[in-house]
This record gives structure tokens, C-alpha cells and sequence, in this order.
């Protein structure tokens, strides 16, 4: 099965949420649709990321990339539910290397 990552850096927290919400809704909407490998809160150039790694059932190249991307969006949509959020990232592992889709 094809590993994926995203990366959604997190600008702040919406009223009444606290911080533990944000990785909470993020992993919630992704295992609707994938298993979640691991999670993780990071620090890029001092704002927080949350970096989510999740398989995508194997099916043709261009239709797993898609699928990914879907989730990524879904993943964002349920997380701004009660945070602000930057930029995402979605990354798929090749040959032990991760590279944005």
C-alpha cells in the first residue's frame, strides 16, 4: 500500500478548543477513509504542523495521488472546524523518500 504524508501548519485555535482538538479532528477525518500510520505536531520556522502519515489502498498512480489529496482536503476542512490553518502539504513515499504530490 502507498504511504502518504500531509503537513498543515496550524496559524491558531478557534474559541472554546482546546489544542488538543486540532490533532484530534485531523487523525478523526483521515481514518474515515485510511489507516493512520502515526501522528505528530512539529515546529516549522516556529508555527505548528501537524504531520499525519496514512496509507492509500493501492490502485493505479495517478488515482491513488488523487485519493490522497481528497483526504488531505477532508483532513483540513474537519481540523478548521476548530483551528486556523496555513498552508498543506501532501507528500507520497518513493523509494524511502518523501515527495509532494
Amino acid at each position: 500500500m502507498p504511504s502518504f504524508q500531509t503537513r498543515l501548519k496550524i496559524t491558531g485555535l478557534k474559541p472554546g478548543n482546546p489544542p488538543e482538538a486540532v490533532m484530534a479532528a485531523a487523525v478523526e477525518a483521515l481514518e474515515t477513509r485510511h489507516h493512520v500510520e502515526s501522528n505528530q505536531i512539529e515546529l516549522a520556522a516556529g508555527v505548528p504542523q501537524l504531520n499525519l502519515r496514512f496509507l492509500v489502498e493501492a490502485t493505479e498512480y495517478s488515482g491513488e495521488i488523487q485519493q490522497a489529496r481528497e483526504s488531505a482536503a477532508m483532513m483540513r476542512d474537519a481540523v478548521e472546524r476548530v483551528a486556523l490553518t496555513g498552508s498543506l502539504t501532501v507528500l507520497r513515499r518513493n523509494r524511502g523518500r518523501w515527495a509532494p504530490v
